[in-house]
């Protein structure tokens, strides 16, 4: 593998262990959206899908993720520019898509993918299961990227 091969790669070049690479475990895409049926607009919950390990914020069955979950929405080079409306600024697909560079804590970088997680740029601690939230009540717990984001250099 190319040691920066996100800096010489358009995302549509990259091979699936680049592109999975990429991914730095921050689970926003984890969470169930709300999507307003008038004007289309995407509301983001703090509803994790039943299949992410609250506690390590990972997917308890990511290699078999849609099997598992047929709802669960797998990023790749031909859908990423219609999710980028809601994607966190801080997603590395979402920044490498707008031609900026990878943050000092994006694991690539920093070496340890733990650093999304001590820089509170996940969303770890801050979600609940789908197991524990009737559908019907998930507009209740629509939130905004603000609510997470809290960056500290």
């Amino acid at each position: 593998m190319q040691k920066k091969f996100w800096i010489d790669k358009e995302l549509d070049e990259m091979n699936i262990y680049e592109w999975e690479l990429l991914c730095d475990g921050c689970a926003f895409c984890c969470l169930h959206k709300i999507e307003d049926e008038k004007t289309g607009f995407i509301y983001s919950t703090n509803i994790a899908c039943k299949m992410l390990n609250l506690e390590k914020c990972i997917c308890k069955k990511y290699k078999t993720r849609t099997i598992a979950q047929p709802k669960c929405l797998y990023i790749t080079p031909d859908n990423i520019k219609g999710l980028l409306k809601w994607l966190p600024a801080t997603c590395a697909y979402k920044i490498l898509s707008e031609k900026r560079e990878l943050p000092f804590w994006h694991h690539l970088i920093s070496k340890s993918k733990e650093t999304i997680h001590k820089y509170n740029l996940s969303v770890l601690g801050k979600v609940v299961s789908e197991n524990e939230i009737p559908e019907d009540k998930w507009e209740e717990y629509i939130v905004t990227w603000e609510n997470y984001f809290y960056i500290t250099p």
